[in-house]
C-alpha cells in the first residue's frame, strides 16, 4: 500500500505558503494511522520548478524548497522507526535547461560531447528555419527548441517533449548511462527504499525520429502508435537499471508506464527489468459496471504472462480526482467511496494520491493568476492543466489555509468550503471517508479473506459487479441505478448504510 506525497500541497512546516519535506515529517502519525506502508515522494531534488519539480538540475541534492538535504535524511530516519517506507521520483528522461550539462551543451559547438549529452540536430529547410520533425510536445506546441550559438547565430534545435526547460537526455550516450546509475546508488545508499521512475515509457528514442502521422498532444494517453515512446531500446536502459536495483536487495523500482498493448505492457516487468509499472486503467475508466469490470480484466491480464504483481490507482498529480471524474458532488463522493473498496479488493499493489483518502474534489474555478503548469502557458491559457488535482491538503480549522501552512496564503488557494473535508473534522466521524479508508486498509492487511493472486467474477445483478478472492472476501459493486440484494455471507464492510438489508446505488461492500 503506497501513499504518494505530492510534498508542496501536503503541509508547510516553515510557513512559506508550500509544502515542504518537513511537513511531511511531522505528519507522518497521520499516515502511520491510516495505516499506509510506504509513502512515494513526488520530485524534491534540486530544480528551478518550471514543471513541479520534473525539471531536475541536480538529481543529487534536495532544493532548498522542500528543506535541503537535512529535511530529507531526517524525513527517512522518522519514517523507519514508524516501520514507513520511502520511495523517492525519479526523472530520467530529461534535466532541467539549468542543469549544468545543458548549460555546457549551450556554449559548446554542434558535435561537441557537451552535446551529445541530449539530442541536438540541426534544423529542416535551406536555413535550417524548420524543426527537425513534426513532433509536438506533452504540453502544447513543437517538441524543438532552436538555440543561439555561441558566436550569435541561429543554431541547432534540441529536443523537448515535455517544457523547453526540460531538454531529453541521449540514453544512447554511456555518459548518461552511468550519471543515473550513479544517482540511483547515491540515494540507495541515504537509505531510500525505492524509485517512482518518471515516464519509465521513454527515454529511447526511434532511429532517425520519424516524423508523427498524428501530432496529439494530449497529456496523457495510450497511443502505441506514438513514435515518442515505447520504443524498443528502452528495455536495455531498464535492464541496466534493474541491475543497480538488485545490488540493495529491500529496493523496488515502479515505472509510470502509459502503453495499451497488454503484451507489450507486460514487457515492462518482466524478471530482469521493473518490479511494477502502474497501470492506470482504472484511473481512465467511467463509473460503470462493464467498464470496471473490463478495466479490471485487462489489468490483470497485462502482468499475468510474466507473473509480475498489478497495481491500481484511481488518481495522481496528473489526473483529475475520483470524486469529480464520477461526477462531482454527493454522487461523486459516493462513488469514490465504493471505488476504494474495489481496489482494495483487487490483489497486488494499491497506490493512494494525497487527499484521496478526504473525498477531496478537483478544484476547477481556480483563479487565473495563481495557475502554475506549464500546459496553461504553453496552450495559450486554452488548457488549465493539473493544478486543480495538486491543491494543498485541508487538516484542521474552520477557514483556509486549514492548517496546511501559517502563512496567510496557500501555494493555491484551498476552497473555503473544505472545512468539513479537513483531516481533523473526518477523523472525529465514525462514516466519514478517512474513517473508511482507514477501516478498509486495516481489514486488507489483517484478514486472512483477502489472500490470493486471482479473482473469480460473480454473476450479479446488470449495471453490477461481483467478484471473490480466493481466500474467501467477495465485493460486491452497485453501479445502477436501484438497491440491489447482496450475495450470502456474513457483511465486512461497506461504503455506504444498507437500505432495508439491500447495497444502495453507488455503493460497494465486502462481504465474507
Amino acid at each position: 500500500m503506497f501513499y504518494q506525497v505530492y510534498p508542496r500541497s501536503f503541509a508547510d512546516s516553515d510557513g512559506d505558503g508550500i509544502g515542504d519535506l518537513g511537513g511531511v515529517r511531522e505528519k507522518l502519525g497521520y499516515l502511520e494511522l491510516l495505516g499506509v506502508d510506504a509513502l512515494w515522494i513526488c520530485p524534491v531534488m534540486r530544480s528551478p520548478m518550471a514543471d513541479g519539480g520534473y525539471d531536475v538540475a541536480d538529481p543529487r541534492d534536495i532544493d532548498a524548497l522542500f528543506g535541503g538535504m537535512a529535511a530529507f535524511d531526517a524525513l527517512v530516519a522518522a519514517a523507519r522507526t514508524r516501520g514507513l517506507k520511502v520511495t523517492m521520483d525519479l526523472v530520467p528522461n530529461h534535466t532541467s535547461s539549468e542543469h549544468p550539462w545543458f548549460q555546457a551543451a549551450l556554449t559548446a559547438a554542434p558535435g561537441s560531447p557537451e552535446r551529445a549529452r541530449y539530442i541536438f540536430r540541426d534544423g529542416r529547410g535551406p536555413s535550417g528555419d524548420e524543426p527537425p520533425n513534426n513532433w509536438p510536445s506533452i504540453f502544447g506546441g513543437p517538441a524543438w527548441t532552436r538555440v543561439t550559438e555561441p558566436d550569435g547565430t541561429p543554431g541547432q534545435w534540441y529536443l523537448h517533449l515535455f517544457a523547453p526547460e526540460q531538454p531529453d537526455l541521449n540514453w544512447e550516450n554511456p555518459e548518461v548511462v552511468a550519471d543515473f546509475e550513479q544517482t540511483l546508488r547515491f540515494w540507495l545508499d541515504r537509505g531510500v527504499d525505492g524509485f517512482r521512475i518518471d515516464v519509465a515509457h521513454g527515454m529511447a528514442k526511434p532511429p532517425g525520429l520519424p516524423d508523427m502521422q498524428t501530432v496529439s498532444t494530449k497529456m496523457l494517453i495510450h497511443d502505441d502508435s506514438d513514435p515518442r515512446f515505447n520504443n524498443a531500446g528502452v528495455h536495455d536502459i531498464h535492464r541496466r537499471i534493474r541491475k543497480v536495483i538488485d545490488e540493495y536487495p529491500h529496493a523496488v523500482s515502479i515505472g509510470e508506464v502509459w502503453v495499451d498493448d497488454n503484451t507489450r505492457f507486460g514487457e515492462y516487468v518482466r524478471p530482469d527489468e521493473l518490479h511494477l509499472a502502474f497501470n492506470f486503467r482504472l484511473a481512465e475508466t467511467p463509473f460503470t459496471a462493464d467498464a470496471m469490470r473490463h478495466a479490471i480484466d485487462n489489468s490483470l491480464a497485462a502482468v499475468a504472462p510474466v507473473g509480475a504483481v498489478p497495481t491500481w490507482t484511481l488518481s495522481n498529480h496528473d489526473v483529475e480526482r475520483e470524486v469529480t471524474r464520477y461526477g462531482g458532488g454527493a454522487a461523486g463522493l459516493a462513488r469514490a467511496r465504493a471505488m476504494i473498496l474495489v481496489e482494495l479488493a483487487l490483489p497486488g499493489a494499491v497506490f493512494i494520491y494525497n487527499g484521496a483518502e478526504l473525498g477531496l474534489p478537483n478544484v476547477d474555478d481556480l483563479p487565473e493568476e495563481v495557475l502554475q503548469d506549464p500546459v496553461w502557458e504553453r496552450s495559450g491559457h486554452t488548457e488549465r492543466g493539473r493544478d486543480g488535482c495538486r491543491v494543498p491538503i485541508p487538516w484542521e480549522g474552520d477557514r483556509p489555509p486549514f492548517g496546511f501552512t501559517t502563512c496567510e496564503r496557500s501555494w493555491l488557494p484551498i476552497p473555503p468550503d473544505w472545512a468539513g473535508l479537513s483531516v481533523e473534522a473526518q477523523l472525529e466521524e465514525l462514516g466519514s471517508t478517512v474513517s473508511l479508508y482507514r477501516l478498509a486498509i486495516e481489514l486488507r492487511r489483517l484478514r486472512p479473506e483477502f489472500a490470493g493472486p486471482r479473482i473469480e467474477w460473480y454473476g450479479s445483478p446488470a449495471g453490477c459487479l461481483a467478484f471473490r478472492r480466493p481466500g474467501g472476501l467477495v465485493c460486491v459493486l452497485n453501479a445502477s441505478a436501484a438497491p440491489i440484494p447482496l450475495p450470502p455471507g456474513e457483511l465486512l464492510l461497506a461504503s455506504a448504510p444498507l437500505a432495508s438489508g439491500h447495497l444502495p446505488p453507488d455503493a460497494a461492500a465486502w462481504l465474507v
